[in-house]
């Protein structure tokens, strides 16, 4: 029996994936748990394996491309089974598609179908994707990544590669054109009224207000990582209430704890105590930890809790699984360990999803005090800004102090200011005493 093999969906707000390389040959033996194909998301790279024994009969994506989850990419079966037939892409040119005739009459929409599988290759897009729903563009991942950092539409550049692919050579060639300014949009034809009209005439039409690029400063398109995280965070922000509670924690023990640890050869950060006194907090506090649809809440027991690390191709949130669990230390290994493996492209899917709550910490940069915006599927966020030394009151003397700022960004379905202030004074209580946290 023949088989479809289809590009797996593995993210939730994943919508499309690129081959990265194929493993296997038209012709070759395909056993369960073998590797077809290497996949490129918006954030990871990762392995598809087959569920079904056979031989690999047909190759439909060639290594590059990229296409719609659940798109069939290939098919397993035996020799000489037959192939369902498969409409082939348009060519992808840079010359954007001419514009459809009008239908002679409304067509009305077509509703879900349960027909074969191969149908799962028409992508659910909306018509105004810049690629037409079923316009692939063929580029290889090198000239896909170098693209974004220079900031080159690929589909402006004409591929020179097999059957058109466009490769690094291409990418190059194209930061290195010179750009050709826009030209200036004239005014449009107004014609004047021969003799006065019976009702008062409605005045011209003015030309639009345009602005042109000055030199230099041409519009370049957000990569596909920055596109997924804007779509994400304002469906967050636009669905969900935010709220905001600010605490200054006096973390002046903290920083004298840490430098004892560093002069005896232990190395941990602020952030891993920041850390860890949060996993604690959270399961005190398990509705913080809990999600909501709006309708049902959802309560967590085991806290998660996801790290914000930035990239220069955007930001990625690695998970650290049952940190409350874990000691300081454990938790200094674990939050290395992913950071690595984030700036090092080597994260997995597994590695980023299912994540409790969420820690942003900018405390590196110099930050006084910032809010986040909470990650779709979490209650809350907490932004962490720069210890400093600032005077305070202690008594009736002003001493100088280390000084974080602490701030909550809440869902106010599930967490009051009450709430909110409650848990961050409990975390402060704990960044306060911060040997009391379990280091080993």
């Amino acid at each position: 029996m023949i088989h479809p093999i289809l590009m797996p969906k593995p993210g939730q707000m994943t919508e499309e994936c690129t081959i990265v390389a194929w493993h296997k040959e038209e012709g070759d033996p395909v056993h369960r748990g073998d590797v077809l194909f290497e996949i490129e998301t918006d954030k990871s790279i990762m392995d598809v394996e087959a569920f079904d024994e056979g031989f690999l009969l047909r190759r439909l994506v060639a290594e590059g491309e990229t296409v719609p989850v659940n798109a069939v990419c290939a098919y397993v079966g035996q020799p000489g089974e037959a192939i369902p037939d498969r409409p082939s892409a348009p060519a992808t040119s840079p010359e954007p598609p001419a514009a459809p005739e009008p239908p002679a009459a409304p067509v009305p929409a077509a509703g879900p179908s349960p027909t074969s599988s191969t149908q799962a290759a028409t992508p659910s897009r909306d018509a105004g994707s810049a690629t037409a729903g079923s316009v692939r563009l063929a580029i290889s991942p090198r000239a896909s990544r170098l693209a974004a950092d220079a900031g080159v539409d690929p589909r402006t550049i004409r591929g020179t590669g097999p059957g058109g692919r466009i490769v690094e050579r291409d990418v190059h060639a194209a930061i290195a054109a010179p750009v050709v300014p826009a030209a200036a949009v004239p005014a449009p034809f107004v014609r004047a009224p021969v003799a006065p009209a019976p009702r008062p005439v409605a005045p011209p039409a003015v030309a639009p207000f345009v602005v042109l690029p000055a030199d230099g400063e041409e519009p370049r398109p957000l990569s596909r990582m920055r596109r997924v995280i804007a779509d994400r965070l304002t469906e967050s922000y636009t669905t969900t209430p935010h709220f905001t509670v600010t605490v200054a924690v006096d973390v002046s023990r903290l920083v004298a704890y840490r430098s004892e640890l560093k002069a005896a050869g232990v190395a941990l950060t602020i952030t891993d105590f920041v850390l860890a006194a949060t996993a604690q907090t959270l399961a005190e506090f398990p509705d913080v930890n809990s999600r909501t649809d709006g309708a049902s809440v959802f309560p967590r027991r085991r806290v998660h809790l996801g790290v914000a690390v930035s990239l220069p191709a955007g930001l990625v949130v690695p998970v650290i699984r049952d940190a409350d669990r874990l000691t300081v230390s454990e938790i200094h290994d674990r939050a290395a360990s992913l950071t690595a493996a984030a700036r090092d492209g080597r994260l997995t899917v597994d590695d980023m999803t299912g994540g409790t709550f969420t820690v942003s910490n900018l405390g590196m940069h110099g930050v006084d005090e910032f809010t986040a915006i909470i990650n779709p599927g979490e209650a809350a966020i907490l932004a962490v800004a720069s210890a400093v030394q600032t005077p305070v009151a202690v008594g009736e003397a002003i001493a100088v102090r280390w000084v974080m700022k602490l701030t909550l960004s809440s869902d106010h379905r599930l967490v009051d200011g009450e709430m909110a202030a409650r848990f961050l004074n409990a975390l402060r209580r704990r960044l306060e005493d911060a040997r009391s946290l379990r280091r080993d």
